[in-house]
């Protein structure tokens, strides 16, 4: 898995980017599960890539969470 661009992922809706992010999370859960059980991942970086992917991700929800916080907040 390529490292997401913060570009690509602020051009997804809000329904994509969530369904995004448990698709992320999923695959990390299974990758994690595979290294618990003693397995050696196929490619050791892509634990690292998917939990960047995901701190992306979240870091995109934050932000409009955000910006719809501050826009409905009295100035």
């Amino acid at each position: 898995m390529t490292l997401l661009r913060m570009k690509e992922l602020r051009a997804l809706s809000d329904d994509d980017l969530d369904r995004k992010i448990a698709e992320i999370e999923n695959d990390l859960l299974r990758a994690r599960g595979i290294a618990a059980m003693g397995g050696a991942p196929p490619s050791p970086g892509r634990l690292r890539a998917l939990r960047t992917n995901v701190a992306r991700a979240l870091t995109v929800r934050s932000e409009r969470a955000n910006a719809a916080r501050r826009g409905a907040a009295p100035s």
